[in-house]
């Protein structure tokens, strides 16, 4: 479930979903409201510094403690360049009281957003976890809405654990099943496939889990003839299927 402007009070959106999840799984949350979020681009909006806070607040109130996996932020941490120096301190200051406020509840476990393979090196990823405060997290997420193979991506994060006390690290596989599509296009490409089902139980040394963080069929925005970003797109969804089953 992802959270954000559209979801009305953040707290008893998050309460509502844990309530009818009790007992039969895991809920994961992408909590996705920050201040210059993707730097307006196709996913643009976010809160003001001071809204934040306070929507965070509600939100942990809402999760009161209970079995969650927060994928804190998708590309909040590494996509910075359209925020000044006083935005990027911002930044990483509503990161650090995230990460405290639903990291309240032993049962709920914050994984910050660190990109994915192709993006930032393991060096300058690792040097931005820590300035946003993983210490206090569970760990940090990869891939997320992204395509780079599991390989890639479990290689990668294995560099950046060992950078930061061998903390560990979860992995979008929502849509990765074909890897990268040629040239990086990361908006809608066609071609791709679903990847490994998501499961708590890796089998990896340092990997917490696979996640289908993306949810599958909805769009990354309006190009490649999607619909804006976020919305459901049956033909994608079944594009990915298709690609991961070929029909016998």
């Amino acid at each position: 479930m992802w959270l954000g402007g559209w979801s009305g009070d953040v707290g008893s959106a998050a309460d509502a979903v844990l309530d009818r999840a009790a007992g039969r799984s895991r809920v994961v949350f992408a909590v996705y409201n920050v201040p210059a979020r993707d730097c307006g681009q196709y996913s643009a909006g976010g809160l003001s510094a001071v809204a934040y806070r306070a929507w965070i607040d509600r939100l942990a109130v809402g999760i009161a403690g209970r079995p969650a996996l927060v994928i804190l932020e998708p590309d909040a941490l590494v996509l910075t360049d359209c925020l000044s120096p006083q935005g990027v301190t911002e930044r990483y200051d509503l990161l650090r009281h995230a990460i405290q406020a639903l990291s309240a509840g032993d049962s709920t476990k914050v994984y910050i957003d660190a990109g994915h393979a192709g993006w930032k090196s393991a060096a300058e990823v690792a040097a931005r976890l820590q300035q946003a405060g993983v210490a206090g997290a569970a760990g940090f997420a990869l891939n997320t809405s992204n395509f780079g193979t599991t390989t890639s991506q479990v290689q990668y994060g294995r560099d950046v654990s060992a950078r930061i006390g061998g903390k560990p690290f979860v992995v979008d596989t929502s849509r990765n099943g074909n890897g990268s599509a040629p040239g990086g296009a990361w908006c809608n490409p066609a071609g791709r496939a679903l990847g490994e089902q998501p499961t708590l139980q890796t089998g990896l040394m340092g990997v917490d889990a696979f996640l289908w963080i993306k949810r599958p069929g909805e769009s990354d925005g309006t190009c490649n003839g999607g619909p804006p970003a976020g919305q459901w797109w049956a033909d994608y969804a079944l594009g990915l299927s298709r690609a991961a089953y070929p029909a016998p």
